[in-house]
């Protein structure tokens, strides 16, 4: 009996011995087998020929929607140099700032046209590099400059302020001028417009488009654009985990910068 008990350890020894081995070596394999690829717009632009574009068209010299149904700016014309690149065409998609994010989410690649990153944003969507550093500044009335220097002057009863809804214009206005005369005004081609014809005092956006609206519409100023009132950025949306896509992206993005040719498309637009 002592003889059989012994021969039967052996052979249960043996068969978690085997047992052992095989784990170890499942394991192994499972280590080295090369991991599925996982599915990137990259793949997607490429097999469709198309890159498509989200983009609100209202924001010069970012994105602005012509007439005849064509789109403008300096995102379009770095949209196009992308689209280059991977030899695909551009399908731009119109948008509105408050649909933007669902709309990119569920239409696009990319999101462009002088896109500010925010945290609430990134909660859905992931960010290229910024090409750009911005922030909020006033634009008024060249004789009311002096007036609007600082958000204290601002936030005043007696001040009109207009603001275009659904971006962080109108969350900065929101956040920083509770006490002021606020108008959400739907159309942001126009809106600079009211404040010439005196139905409005003042507009607080980004520095750049301030610098550009001053240039089109002569008897409006921009309030130190050198010194905006907070940090700001301007970067493209990208689909949130894709990481193969941001990577093409921003080492274009980080090609166009360093050759100079998204400072030729900006001043383009901007000189």
């Amino acid at each position: 009996m002592k003889h059989t008990a012994i021969a039967a350890g052996l052979v249960l020894s043996a068969v978690f011995t085997g047992v052992s081995t095989l784990c170890a070596s499942s394991a192994a394999f499972a280590q080295s087998a090369p991991a599925a690829a996982t599915p990137s717009h990259l793949d997607d632009i490429l097999a469709r020929g198309t890159l498509r574009a989200c983009t609100t068209g209202d924001y010069k010299p970012y994105s602005y929607y012509k007439p005849d149904g064509t789109f403008e700016g300096i995102d379009i014309d770095m949209t196009e140099s992308l689209a280059k690149s991977l030899g695909v065409k551009v399908e731009f998609v119109k948008t509105s700032w408050s649909n933007l994010m669902n709309d990119f989410i569920a239409k696009c690649d990319v999101g462009v046209g002088g896109v500010s990153p925010t945290l609430e944003r990134q909660k859905r969507a992931f960010f290229t590099q910024a090409y750009m550093v911005d922030g909020k500044t006033p634009i008024a009335r060249c004789d009311d400059v002096n007036k609007y220097q600082t958000v204290a002057q601002i936030d005043q009863p007696s001040t009109r302020v207009i603001v275009n809804p659904g971006g962080t214009n109108e969350r900065f206005a929101k956040q920083f001028f509770p006490h002021a005369n606020l108008t959400v005004y739907p159309d942001n081609v126009t809106i600079f417009k009211q404040i010439l014809a005196g139905k409005a005092d003042v507009m607080v956006t980004d520095a750049s488009e301030t610098l550009l609206q001053q240039k089109l519409n002569p008897g409006l100023c921009s309030v130190h654009p050198d010194k905006p009132f907070q940090y700001g950025e301007k970067a493209w949306l990208l689909p949130r985990g894709d990481v193969a896509f941001q990577q093409y992206v921003d080492q274009w993005l980080h090609l166009a910068r360093a050759t100079g040719e998204y400072q030729a498309i900006s001043d383009k637009w901007l000189k």
